[in-house]
């Protein structure tokens, strides 16, 4: 008879894959009910009696921490811990890891793939057929393109190597990774398509740097929805000085605002990771790093 261990709670919108499961054997696993990013009472709700939890983007603070006695270990089915306050988890002996590693290539590639179908007119085109219409729009190329990455780690390196075969001009731009490179105000104008990796959720994209953008360039978001001024990506897309602006990543999920609006904002529900392989990889990654940390 296999001995109970305790309850575990899971946090991401979609339970852990069967395989991962089994990982998990004497602990009850608690599915996120919701089905979506919980808000801070329901994290609160969802938590109580639970030693650990495989954790999505809900809010991870003191409050959440003070209900929540038991909770000795959080395990982030991601890259990203900004959700959490991790001086708050510290203060209450609870113990945070992440899984940096195994999003990288299914975030570079969901960016490439919104990139390639921005340029050629995927996504028009579809739309133009199934509602009767026989047009043939005038895409342009990634080829001899000047292509911005904001934010120079993992993913975005990776992006870089994806994108090695279109002969590009990668210009980048990371004050922590390239305290020496060249100024982001300098590379906007420069830029066919800017592509946003940079970490935590401080505006980078705002209605200034935005004015400094080739007329008609790309913005594509696969980091944070914090990094971006919604507002004044909405006006660039209107005014047409910001040609495309693809998200799959919002400051609130899911996402209702007023981007859905323009057929040029490209949206997608934060599935940059949704593959079979990215999410068996992070989920067993996540429970072998709580499982470690319970044991300790």
């Amino acid at each position: 008879m296999i001995e109970y261990l305790g309850k575990i709670a899971v946090g991401t919108s979609n339970p852990p894959q069967a395989e991962v499961m089994q990982l998990l054997d004497g602990y009850e696993v608690v599915p996120n009910p919701y089905k979506r990013k919980l808000t801070e009472d329901e994290i609160i709700a969802h938590l109580l009696g639970c030693v650990g939890l495989l954790a999505g983007l809900e809010p991870l603070n003191e409050k959440v921490f003070s209900a929540c006695s038991e909770l000795k270990a959080i395990a982030r089915v991601g890259i990203g811990v900004d959700n959490v306050d991790l001086a708050a988890a510290e203060k209450h002996n609870i113990k945070v890891s992440n899984t940096p590693d195994a999003p990288t290539y299914a975030v570079a590639e969901m960016t490439l793939a919104a990139l390639l179908a921005i340029v050629r007119q995927i996504p028009f085109a579809n739309s133009d057929i199934h509602a009767g219409n026989w047009k043939k729009r005038m895409g342009f190329s990634v080829r001899s393109s000047k292509i911005l990455l904001i934010g120079y780690g993992r993913i975005a390196r990776e992006f870089e190597r994806l994108l090695e075969p279109f002969g590009v001009e990668i210009l980048k731009y990371d004050p922590c990774s390239l305290p020496n490179g060249t100024p982001l105000d300098e590379l906007l104008p420069l830029a066919d398509a800017v592509s946003l990796h940079a970490a935590g959720n401080e505006q980078v994209i705002g209605m200034e740097k935005l004015s400094l953008f080739k007329d008609g360039a790309v913005l594509l978001n696969t980091a944070r929805g914090g990094l971006v001024d919604e507002g004044a990506i909405y006006d660039a897309l209107k005014s047409g000085k910001l040609g495309y602006y693809y998200a799959d990543t919002f400051s609130a999920e899911p996402y209702s605002g007023i981007l859905a609006e323009l057929d040029n904002a490209i949206l997608t529900p934060h599935i940059a990771t949704q593959t079979k392989l990215c999410r068996v990889e992070m989920e067993i990654q996540a429970v072998n790093n709580l499982l470690r940390d319970l044991n300790e």
